[in-house]
């Protein structure tokens, strides 16, 4: 009979905050959507809880609960890639695994005919529980026969579970609370004023009124507890790196005896991509040298491609401004691949004054000679603070850009990357304050003040923005810090 395993990393980006943050264990610890006081409890902590601290609580409201709470969001691709690494771990103990689409930390593990190897999936088990917890993963693994028994013993358990038979799988699937599954939050409490609180009380009601009553959702849940609905294990198919390995007779110093090496290697890794429906998106190049170890560089071009000349200019410009510190013994390429874009030919249509196509591709040039991180661009974020409403991230490719209004005038505000104080003002000054250390003038007119105050969840703000007009024109955007008692310049109109 197939055995079927799940396991259950609980509020997996709260683990990845306890990671990053260890001293913040003992504490009451949320994870929140925003770091700001609107920003919504997703995932907390046993002394979080009780502190009466809940999911979907203002992040406000779960301070005034806790004054000791730390919180902070965790990245959607942080998740993913930790979900990503997982997956990878595990595959060690089992070549199947399917992670969870909707639930991060939850994964489908294929248990079949491993007792041969192990000795027992008691010991298979324990030593995947152990191997998580090394890397300080609190882990619930449960060994059973039916996917949707396995998940939900496992959301309701602790530790390593491993179920004998289907009917003991089937008596602990029954006494497993509603609550502990991620199902539609209506749902559970309608089925709780009718005192259905486990699955065991689900199934005593009959599926036809589950379904006319609660909807597809219930109907579909009703079955798997039964046992009548029991999807396979779809693992996800991982396919092999692209590699390539280039041993030298002997130590190479000339970058242009290098380049031409791997060009000669490269067709036969895009003939791989072929075949596999894939293009490159980065390439690594990795030097082992003499004496000096190794040393890693990466290029990626405009977008996923298969053509070796784009990417052997790209090459060439990173390699003219490495240097190469000893001779080089070996050289790996490593490919990292993506699904190219389906171009929809258009007949007739209208050529574009801006070629979006050449633009990326000078652009991957630049990221090529100069680094990953020499193009950027700016991002909204959510912040309290102006300086906090943005980040710069790493700009892969550009975008056509939005439409906009004709005839409108636009005036763009730049801002300093941090204020930069003024000199303090004299007790008398003349008519027109003036911008001391700025050699603008007096100024000629002010308006505001536009009021910034709160961050007494961190620490007091509380500012009063002006837009400054000096006698040259220019127009300032300064603000007086009430906390600091000083003003600050944050920047220009233009």
């Amino acid at each position: 009979m197939d055995r079927t395993a799940c396991v259950d990393l609980p509020a997996l980006p709260l683990q990845l905050l306890l990671r990053q943050h260890p001293d913040w264990r003992g504490y009451p610890v949320a994870v929140v959507d925003s770091d700001r006081p609107q920003g919504v409890v997703l995932w907390i902590n046993e002394q979080a809880r009780a502190a009466r601290i809940l999911n979907g609580m203002r992040f406000a409201t779960a301070l005034s609960l806790s004054a000791d709470l730390r919180a902070a969001s965790v990245p959607q691709a942080r998740i993913a890639r930790a979900v990503r690494a997982i997956a990878r771990r595990l595959r060690r103990h089992t070549p199947a695994v399917e992670p969870a689409r909707d639930e991060p930390g939850v994964f489908w593990l294929d248990a079949s005919g491993l007792e041969q190897l192990y000795g027992s999936l008691a010991s298979w088990a324990q030593g995947i529980a152990a191997d998580l917890a090394a890397h300080g993963l609190d882990a619930t693994l449960v060994v059973g026969f039916r996917r949707f028994a396995t998940y939900a013993v496992a959301k309701s358990g602790h530790g390593v579970t491993v179920l004998r038979g289907p009917q003991e799988e089937q008596t602990t699937l029954e006494s497993v609370p509603l609550q502990r599954l991620a199902i539609e939050s209506r749902m559970r409490d309608t089925l709780a004023k009718l005192g259905v609180l486990t699955i065991g009380q689900l199934l005593e009601l009959p599926a036809e009124g589950v379904r006319q009553r609660y909807g597809q959702a219930a109907f579909d849940l009703h079955r798997m507890a039964a046992g009548e609905l029991n999807p396979p294990l779809r693992p996800e198919r991982v396919l092999p790196p692209v590699t390539a390995r280039l041993i030298l007779d002997q130590a190479e110093t000339d970058a242009e005896r290098l380049v031409y090496r791997i060009e000669q290697r490269l067709p036969t890794l895009l003939d791989e991509l072929a075949e596999r429906g894939e293009a490159l998106d980065a390439l690594q190049v990795v030097f082992r040298f003499e004496r000096l170890g190794s040393h890693a560089e990466r290029i990626r071009p405009a977008a996923p491609t298969r053509d070796a000349r784009q990417i052997m200019e790209l090459l060439r410009l990173r390699l003219s401004v490495t240097h190469l510190p000893d001779g080089v013994e070996e050289l790996r390429l490593l490919v990292r691949t993506a699904k190219p874009e389906r171009r929809q030919l258009t007949l007739g249509a209208e050529r574009p004054r801006r070629d979006l196509e050449a633009a990326n591709l000078a652009l991957a040039r630049v990221r090529a000679e100069l680094g990953d991180h020499s193009v950027v661009r700016a991002c909204l974020r959510a912040g309290h603070l102006p300086e906090n409403h943005f980040a710069w991230e790493p700009l892969s490719q550009l975008t056509p850009a939005c439409s906009r209004v004709p005839h409108r005038p636009r005036l763009v505000r730049r801002l300093y990357r941090r204020p930069v104080p003024l000199p303090p003002r004299p007790r008398h000054e003349p008519d027109g304050w003036m911008l001391r250390g700025l050699e603008q003038g007096p100024v000629v007119r002010v308006f505001g003040p536009y009021i910034i105050a709160g961050g007494w969840w961190v620490r007091p703000v509380h500012r009063e923005y002006h837009f400054a007009e000096t006698q040259k024109g220019e127009i300032l955007w300064v603000f007086y810090d009430r906390v600091r008692r000083r003003w600050f310049v944050h920047g220009r109109v233009e």
